[in-house]
């Protein structure tokens, strides 16, 4: 059966059942590696994508359950330029092993679309689910303090 999913401004049509969680259709039948398989139980936060600007785990969503426009870590900035998120993430080396960065970046996106200017305590609040193994959370909130400076 297929299914039209909306994803970084682009119906797609994948021949899938609708079941399938939307991370394996980003993944494996579009081909949009930048979401990331962690954990498959919504623990770790490293699938997070938007639909309609709330940033979800994919690997929770059935695809026959999407109810508006994806947006992936692909989709994030432009072909010309970085989200500004992406660019403080450069800026502050956040990555190390980098796996679940794009997760983090996609949830700070959230948090700054609806709170400009975050506190510390916001900060680590929205970013809870999120998990980095590394444990870059400090200069996670560095990138996300530096990035909501540019709003």
């Amino acid at each position: 059966m297929a299914v039209t999913l909306n994803v970084n401004g682009t119906a797609q049509e994948v021949d899938l059942p609708p079941e399938v969680p939307l991370l394996w259709a980003l993944r494996d039948a579009l081909n949009l590696t930048g979401t990331k398989f962690g954990c498959g139980v919504a623990a770790c936060g490293a699938c997070t994508v938007h639909i309609d600007g709330e940033a979800v785990f994919a690997c929770q969503v059935p695809i026959g359950e999407v109810w508006g426009d994806i947006t992936t870590i692909e989709g994030l900035g432009t072909p010309d330029a970085l989200h500004r998120l992406q660019q403080a993430w450069i800026d502050h080396q956040v990555a190390q092993c980098g796996y679940c960065q794009s997760g983090q970046i996609m949830q700070a996106a959230a948090l700054l679309a609806a709170t400009p200017n975050p506190t510390d305590d916001q900060i680590d609040a929205a970013m809870s689910g999120n998990l980095c193994r590394c444990g870059t959370y400090p200069r996670i909130r560095a990138a996300i303090k530096s990035a909501a400076g540019e709003a």
